[in-house]
């Protein structure tokens, strides 16, 4: 799937002398970046909105004992 992305001037000199350099396309490296950190964006931005929600009253918590006695069940 095509995908269109910005970036600052600075970032993509540096993608093109990488891609230059390792005779590697800029997509390569992208494509790399993205699979190698996605799990951690999700962690970090999924974390930040449960967050929101719970102070924003639209979510919930269980305290551990409520969690091991539903599992218990």
């Amino acid at each position: 799937m095509p995908t269109t992305i910005r970036l600052k001037p600075e970032t993509e000199a540096r993608l093109d002398r990488l891609a230059q350099q390792t005779g590697r396309s800029k997509a390569f490296y992208l494509r790399q970046l993205i699979e190698d950190n996605l799990d951690d964006l999700e962690d970090i931005y999924l974390a930040e909105k449960r967050l929101e929600d719970l102070r924003a009253g639209k979510s919930s918590t269980m305290s551990a004992d409520e969690v091991w006695g539903e599992l218990d069940d």
